[in-house]
């Protein structure tokens, strides 16, 4: 959870070096006034003014107590520390308020608002300090004091979601208050100087409602109803426009702000893409106030800042706050100094904060030996397994102390734990002997590297012999050389005795496999042997399936049935059935003759669709657009005004079906053929959340070889083909991935025909080196969980499907027979016996009735029976 309680600091961010006496326990409860208590508080933050629930539990007792005088002075300390948060400013504001009675106390309480709007933005703050003001407005300039701060108030929180609208409200009513003032009285004739006030007055109640409506509010339904009350005039049309669109706003805010307590970091995130920076500086300072002590909020906000805004004022004081809130967090220090730095800060003001730092350090350091034991416990070999800080001990050690044998002992220390088989480790402390040390101390590491190392022997043996050649005699060298020989030879040895482990490793799995796949096949032989025992019914089952193969083969159902009285859907769906290419001049299949009661069925309400007559000797000048929306209302209107910017647009002609339904293409006629060239250029570009299609006009049956698929399709060496890229991954994310490898000239996200990624990505660098190397960097690589591939882009070549053969045409068009209307379903399995299937296959028709073959005649010949005329008819009954 980000949010939290800010006087409650969690476990571990509240300081471990707390003195126990305010926390609560046996030491309070043995204190017996409360004197004692405020003097151990104070004793305790005399040891580390730095406790920041020292200082609360301090302030909180004195008020209690109604100690006045040393609750001024506990605040005033502790906001000289932190900045102090919203509920501790208000108690102390108002505390003040009560005691100031005299006009230089007021200034006093004046300014101390003014600090305490500078620590957070705290819309009950500006809010207190806008009503305290109003008190003055009796003194000299009181009025435009009021208005200033009003104002300022308005900069600072008006924008804020659900507390803002307080502040424009107090605003109004503080206006509606001053034109009561300048009201004539009941039956009196104002002189010009009083109109012309009072319209003044009016004027900027109007303008304060105006500018409220135009911001994305909470309850500014009730503000919008509460001006159309209050005004005489109907509201202009801009005023409710500002209106219309503050609240598409709010709908958007929302969801974040329902969600808010757990979803201020999605909140910032939301205001980032925006792109608004008084709306995100606004949604930092909320979350800030209410979170005040997570370094990492800090760091974000900072970094923003530093980045975008670049005001001197406004970035030093976030950088200060954020050290007063987690003075513990060295890396908000370090970003402070290089602000100060990077806006040329005078180096006095920077050096002064030296002693700030020495007693942070000293806090730091009586924290550590506090929490020693505690340390030890968590803080294992696991914490810091390449001895990272060890190694910088040694460091410091050898080139500032000029302290070689504390060096060598802290680097003795790092070799015990485990890392003495890793040469990086040997080289990082023989390194720091060549640099510090002495050649005798240098060879011993070395000897001692080439003994223990077991990643990379090699290395280490090679830095021994470069050595002795340059420093050591002929007798170190050839004791080098024998040592590295026979240490090799056993590397060697131990390498080749692994290489046969593992090789035989594998056979045996080989092996198991291949005993596995043996097994299967003889499984599955024996299964086949059961089934194939009683011959004479598997013989017959065998040609019933043939049979039945024969009639699937001969068969191939449609998807669909349609019946008779369909004729005139069909024909509206073959109307609606185009390719969209952008080539024309595929003619469609010729319909079915359709009958007069047909057309009598046909609804007479349907839409007649324009016919859209295209004259092929203005190709030059045209350019079909597809793959648009179906649902787009009004094309024509919309594709003008994207397409106007390619030159002057003579017509558009949408393409709509017999329903009168668009049908997602048009073609666009411009003046010249620059024009059109031109408007080739917004191919893919993103219409109504689909890529729109933009191809030349060319026709199909003069130029079958048209293709109008733009990219290459042979080897690019500079291009890169990548897959398995997430499907939210954008084109920027990307971009700046693929460009610390070369420069990027294009990158292409491929997508599918409603616009949503498909994964895939072609990306173009300078030159074939440039994309050799990524290749080498990138291949393999995590993205959101995804593993990427990358290769060099080839694409493979397309196949084509063969062409229909004429024994297939011949058996597309047998009739259906036994599989009923809709012929054949989709599974194979039957529910019927065998039996029962070849009994009914046995069975023939005939006009006058069924008659049954026998199995022995069945082979016979299929000819059609004979047919009995009333004379056969006759005889058959004169026989019996």
């Amino acid at each position: 959870m980000l949010l939290r309680d800010v006087n409650k600091p969690s476990p571990e961010q509240r300081p471990k070096h707390q003195l126990p006496l305010l926390v609560g326990g046996g030491l309070i409860k043995s204190m017996e006034s409360s004197l004692l208590l405020a003097e151990s508080g104070w004793a305790a933050l005399s040891i580390n003014a730095f406790d920041y629930n020292c200082h609360l539990d301090l302030i909180k007792l004195l008020r209690q107590e109604g100690e006045l005088v040393k609750l001024r002075r506990a605040r005033q300390k502790m906001s000289e520390l932190f900045p102090l948060t919203e509920e501790i400013w208000l108690d102390w504001l108002k505390d003040e308020i009560r005691m100031a009675s005299e006009s230089t106390d007021r200034e006093k309480v004046y300014e101390l608002f003014e600090r305490a709007v500078k620590d957070y933005i705290c819309p009950e703050i500006w809010l207190e300090y806008a009503q305290y003001s109003i008190g003055g407005i009796g003194q000299e300039g009181g009025i435009e004091k009021v208005r200033s701060i009003f104002e300022r108030a308005l900069t600072a929180v008006g924008l804020h979601v659900t507390k803002g609208t307080a502040i424009w409200e107090a605003y109004r009513e503080f206006e509606n208050a001053i034109l009561e003032t300048v009201q004539p009285a009941a039956g009196s004739i104002p002189s010009p100087e009083q109109q012309q006030t009072l319209c003044a007055q009016l004027e900027k109640i109007h303008t304060l409602f105006r500018r409220q409506l135009g911001i994305p509010l909470l309850d500014m339904e009730t503000t919008y109803a509460e001006y159309e009350e209050w005004s005489e005039d109907p509201i202009p049309e801009a005023v409710i426009k500002n209106y219309k669109k503050a609240l598409q706003q709010m709908e958007k805010n929302k969801p974040y702000e329902e969600a808010l307590l757990a979803e201020y970091q999605a909140y910032i995130d939301f205001e980032m893409k925006a792109g608004d920076p008084a709306r995100i500086q606004l949604i930092y300072e909320r979350a800030l106030a209410e979170n005040c002590l997570v370094p990492d909020l800090w760091a974000r906000y900072n970094q923003y800042l530093d980045r975008q805004l670049k005001v001197k004022e406004l970035v030093l004081s976030a950088h200060d706050r954020a050290v007063r809130n987690c003075p513990w967090t060295v890396g908000l220090w370090n970003r402070y100094l290089l602000a100060m730095e990077r806006h040329r800060v005078d180096h006095q003001i920077v050096s002064d904060s030296s002693k700030e730092l020495e007693e942070l350090r000293s806090a730091f350091a009586r924290a550590v030996e506090y929490l020693k034991q505690e340390v030890e416990e968590r803080f294992s070999e696991s914490g810091d397994p390449s001895c990272t800080i060890m190694q910088n001990w040694a460091r410091i050690e050898a080139r500032l102390c000029n302290n070689m044998q504390k060096a060598r002992e802290l680097w003795d220390s790092i070799m015990t734990k485990g890392n003495a088989k890793y040469a990086n480790m040997w080289l990082e402390y023989y390194n720091l002997e060549r640099a510090h040390g002495d050649t005798q101390h240098c060879r011993k590491a070395l000897h001692r590297a080439v003994q223990c190392t077991s990643d990379y022997p090699e290395h280490v043996c090679e830095v021994l012999l470069s050595l002795e050649r340059i420093e050591g005699t002929l007798e170190d060298w050839d004791a080098a050389v024998q040592k590295t020989e026979n240490r090799l030879a056993r590397v060697n040895e131990q390498r080749v005795k692994a290489a046969e482990k593992e090789a035989a490793l594998v056979k045996q799995e080989e092996e198991k496999a291949e005993q596995r796949k043996q097994a299967r096949a003889e499984k599955k032989a024996s299964k086949k042997a059961k089934k194939m025992k009683p011959g004479d019914k598997r013989k017959v089952e065998d040609d019933d399936d043939g049979e039945w193969g024969q009639e699937e083969e001969a068969e191939q159902p449609s998807k669909r049935h349609k019946g008779d009285g369909d004729s005139t859907h069909a024909e509206e769906e073959v109307e609606d059935m185009e390719i969209e290419t952008g080539l024309f001049g595929r003619s469609t299949p010729a319909r079915p003759a359709v009958s007069s009661k047909q057309k009598e069925k046909a609804p007479a309400s349907r839409k007649e669709a324009p016919r859209v007559l295209h004259d092929s000797a203005k190709d030059n000048v045209t350019v079909f657009v597809s793959n648009l929306s179906y649902s787009m209302a009004d094309p024509e209107v919309k594709l003008k005004e994207l397409f106007e910017s390619c030159g002057e647009v003579v017509e558009i002609r949408p393409i709509f079906s017999n329903r009168g339904t668009f049908r997602g293409y048009c073609y666009v006629e411009f003046i010249d053929e620059k024009s059109a060239l031109q408007a080739l250029g917004l191919d893919r570009r993103i219409v109504e959340g689909r890529p729109m299609f933009v191809s030349p006009c060319v026709d199909k049956n003069k130029n079958p070889d048209f293709k109008v698929f733009r990219y290459s399709t042979a080897l690019e060496k500079h291009k890169l083909f990548i897959s398995g890229l997430p499907f939210s991954c954008t084109k920027e994310e990307l971009e700046e991935m693929c460009k610390a490898h070369g420069n990027v000239k294009d990158i292409r996200l491929v997508t599918n025909r409603a616009g949503k990624p498909k994964g895939l990505a072609y990306v173009e660098y300078e030159n074939e080196a440039q994309a050799s190397q990524a290749v080498l960097k990138m291949d393999g690589l995590t993205i959101k969980e995804n593993v990427i591939k990358v290769a060099i882009s080839n694409p493979p070549l397309r196949k084509f499907p063969d062409k229909p053969e004429a024994g297939r045409a011949s058996q597309s068009m047998v009739p259906r027979q036994i599989y009923g209307a809709r012929g054949k379903g989709r599974t194979q399995l039957s529910m019927v016996p065998r039996a029962l299937q070849r009994q009914s296959n046995l069975v023939t028709k005939a006009e006058n009735g069924m008659v049954q073959n026998s199995p022995a005649t069945s082979s016979a010949s299929t000819e059609e029976p004979k047919k009995m005329s009333n004379a056969d008819f006759a005889r058959m009954l004169l026989e019996k």
